[in-house]
């Protein structure tokens, strides 16, 4: 079983299926184009255990034609995207429990 993702017109995704296997056709057509055609949206693959397309989709993640693969939200302005995760601009301290401050750009132990 596949699994598929719908993008609205910002490359958004709205929702994930799970589908007809890539290596079957539809009257004809690819999965993808049979499921972007039946719904009115663009249909992309993605995979449930992110062997393609950077990581599995999910509903708000982002597709990214030119580099194939999708992008998690962003959680804070600040942080920088690697592939299709985001990290932060310093790297969380290991010594304890941390959480984000955007306002400061800095860990703040929990």
């Amino acid at each position: 079983m596949a699994h598929y993702a719908f993008l609205d017109s910002a490359g958004i995704v709205t929702e994930v299926i799970p589908g007809k296997d890539e290596t079957e056709t539809i009257e004809g057509l690819t999965p993808e184009e049979w499921y972007g055609d039946f719904r009115g949206q663009i249909c992309i693959r993605t995979s449930y255990n992110s062997n393609i397309r950077g990581t599995y989709a999910g509903i708000g993640y982002s597709y990214n034609a030119d580099e194939d693969i999708f992008i998690t939200p962003q959680p804070y302005p600040s942080w920088i995207r690697v592939g299709s995760f985001w990290e932060a601009p310093t790297p969380m301290p290991s010594d304890g429990m941390y959480s984000w401050n955007e306002e400061t750009l800095s860990w703040v132990e929990v």
